[in-house]
């Protein structure tokens, strides 16, 4: 189980991160959700231990350090590979590194997403850049899979597919905790979603007991941010008020 614990982050005196509270059980596709600037990110910056915190974050009871950080992975809209290293260079540190490391599973979805074994990844199209990050996630052998914008740079079908893919390819075992913006394509695949804004938790939800309630997950994040669908009018309503 990964447990956050009264976890606050601070950025001088903005703070990005505010008293969250999470436990996240082996075997779910986790949907972290929240406006730009939510805090999506500094949370997952500060599961990974890349950003000093208070509070606790630990996995099985354990604070994650290199002795079993293994057992999670990270995969970076920012991109965490060496730029000047082929994919195929890549799968051989990532053997030496990683005991767990899936040859086999790197190797599929390497073919899958029909990217250049021996090019080196800084040639890579933004979108090619982002499909490797999320290879090598998915393929470090972690049982808590953290990625972070996977879908960026990717076209719509590609995005289907890998969603339909990591359903299929996932293990008993493993947890996915993606943040996107993409709701719409993922609700029908993530089992729970995280609600962040302004660096609180506002709700967490089991995505099938709202499907029982008869619930929308899109409509329920609507209603729970506030949003106000009369904005863009009343914006639109402004500027041309302003030309006549």
């Amino acid at each position: 189980m990964l447990e956050i614990k009264n976890v606050s982050k601070k950025f001088g005196f903005k703070e990005a991160l505010s008293d969250i509270n999470l436990s996240i059980d082996r075997g779910h596709i986790v949907g972290l959700f929240g406006a730009n600037g939510a805090g999506k990110t500094v949370l997952m910056k500060c599961i990974m231990g890349y950003l000093n915190h208070e509070g606790s974050i630990t996995l099985d009871g354990e604070k994650i350090t290199c002795k079993n950080v293994d057992k999670i992975s990270f995969g970076t809209c920012e991109h965490s590979f060496f730029p000047r290293l082929t994919a195929l260079e890549h799968r051989e540190f990532l053997k030496e590194q990683f005991p767990k490391f899936n040859e086999k599973r790197f190797d599929v979805l390497m073919e899958f997403f029909n990217l250049p074994p021996k090019r080196k990844l800084r040639f890579l199209s933004t979108g090619q850049k982002n499909q490797f990050e999320t290879i090598m996630a998915l393929s470090q052998g972690a049982d808590y899979i953290i990625l972070d914008e996977p879908f960026s740079g990717n076209d719509l079908l590609n995005r289907e597919d890998l969603y339909k893919l990591i359903i299929g390819l996932l293990e008993p075992n493993e947890t996915i905790i993606m943040s996107t913006h993409l709701i719409e394509e993922i609700k029908g695949f993530v089992d729970m979603a995280i609600l962040i804004k302004d660096g609180k938790i506002i709700e967490n939800v089991s995505v099938e007991e709202l499907n029982e309630q008869g619930v929308d997950l899109t409509d329920f994040i609507r209603t729970s941010y506030g949003y106000d669908a009369n904005r863009v009018i009343r914006a639109l309503e402004s500027i041309n008020g302003r030309d006549e």
